[in-house]
């Protein structure tokens, strides 16, 4: 009895009548990010958008498939994210305090559906316009760039939806998680730094702190307000949502010059490169996401029993 109700609950998964919420949000999430890589790679001005030749002194190779520029394309993939997770987390947000009945759709069903289109649109885009256009390599890593930021981008639709208060709890964790990440991520020029001055040292060291000092003040607030903690899967998805999503798309929303500000006439917002969010080293970045998982996990460990103390009284 048990087995064939489970067999008819996973024909059903795939009707396309039970995903019609999925195919509802993966519909203009497609088109936002074809329209985004579209302007991009073949409207803009790529001297612009990507910074051509620009100068940043020696060791960054500017060039259009130097090493730094070859970062922007697939960067600008986690930009195109950003902005579906804005996007995403208000409309999850906004329908579910307007329709009672209202339930977040599936994350992985909106991936699927919106990923299988554009595993095909973004490389013909980006293989086929403008000049020059991009070879395998670049579009198959601009690719898969935006299909892993579009799985982060979805995945806390249900929080913004059913659980809104928690929702903003998790983007307090995922911003001192993001404080955390770009400390660390400095440890790379830690030599540079300190010939720079004392300053830098100083400036490093806030971050850190200000990064444990949010996620120790969140931990104090769930055992205050005796609020279940949530596991560390959607913290790390938090922090990654806002420093590797949000903070390139501020980037290049509002921080795309060195004088005056985003409002001023002639302010044309470029793709970051990848060394504003990633080390150089493959190892490291490893290092750095292994240790700051393991704080995470650590973390939500002592959480859980912080909550059960306090339950339990």
């Amino acid at each position: 009895m048990l087995a064939s109700q489970v067999k008819t609950e996973s024909r059903r998964g795939f009707e396309i009548t039970a995903w019609r919420v999925e195919i509802a949000f993966a519909l203009p999430i497609v088109a936002l990010v074809t329209y985004l890589i579209y302007t991009w790679f073949a409207l803009a001005d790529r001297y612009f958008i990507f910074l051509y030749f620009h100068e940043m002194g020696p060791g960054f190779d500017t060039t259009p498939f130097g090493r730094v520029t070859a970062s922007r394309y697939w960067m600008s993939g986690l930009v195109a994210s950003g902005a579906v997770l804005v996007l995403y987390l208000a409309a999850n947000f906004v329908l579910g305090r307007l329709v009672k009945a209202y339930r977040a759709p599936v994350w992985w069903r909106v991936w699927l559906l919106a990923a299988a289109p554009l595993l095909l649109i973004i490389p013909a885009i980006v293989m086929t316009v403008n000049d020059p256009v991009l070879p395998l390599a670049n579009a198959a890593q601009l690719t898969a760039t935006t299909l892993a930021g579009l799985a982060v981008a979805v995945g806390l639709g249900e929080w913004a939806a059913e659980r809104p208060f928690g929702l903003l709890l998790l983007l307090a964790d995922g911003s001192g998680v993001a404080a955390l990440l770009v400390a660390l991520r400095a440890v790379e020029d830690l030599r540079r730094w300190l010939a720079q001055g004392g300053w830098m040292i100083a400036g490093l060291a806030l971050a850190l702190g200000a990064g444990l000092g949010v996620l120790l003040a969140v931990t104090v607030l769930y055992a205050w307000r005796r609020r279940e903690p949530p596991r560390a899967v959607p913290v790390l998805i938090a922090g990654a949502s806002v420093h590797y999503l949000l903070l390139p798309l501020i980037h290049h929303l509002f921080l795309s010059t060195d004088d005056g500000s985003w409002l001023d006439p002639g302010y044309f917002g470029y793709i970051s490169d990848a060394q504003n969010y990633f080390t150089r080293s493959v190892l490291l970045q490893l290092g750095i996401w292994l240790a700051v998982a393991l704080l995470i996990l650590g973390l939500t460990r002592l959480r859980g029993w912080l909550h059960a103390r306090r339950t339990s009284r």
